[in-house]
């Protein structure tokens, strides 16, 4: 499976955007998904997983409330809806896939697509 995300820019705080990351191959159904970021001179960070079929999703703590994740297997494509953008949110968002939902949320994924950059200013 290749991903590759997209939808990335430049927006000012409260600002919103969304994020595509579509794959190739015919088993996208089979992966639970996951967006992940990283800023600069940080560690990677979990931000949100979806299971196979969308009927079930996980946020970290800072974006649930202003994040939805969802997927469409139809379009081989996963999305991050991002509301209210703050400065803390700038980072390069990747996309990932795993076939355990669990391994997503540990960042324990068997494909990483390259990334998307947002960044928000303030």
């Amino acid at each position: 499976v290749q991903l590759q995300a997209s939808g990335g820019g430049l927006v000012q705080t409260g600002g919103s955007l969304r994020l595509s990351c579509v794959a190739s191959g015919r088993t996208f159904s089979s992966y639970s998904l996951g967006w992940f970021r990283q800023a600069p001179g940080k560690e990677r960070e979990f931000v949100a997983a979806i299971v196979r079929h969308g009927d079930s999703t996980y946020y970290q703590d800072s974006v649930k409330d202003r994040f939805t994740i969802s997927r469409d297997n139809a379009k081989n494509t996963v999305y991050l809806q991002m509301l209210s953008l703050k400065p803390e949110d700038t980072a390069v968002y990747l996309c990932a896939a795993a076939t355990i939902f669990s391994r997503v949320i540990r960042g324990d994924t068997d494909y990483w697509g390259k990334g998307t950059q947002v960044t928000v200013s303030s």
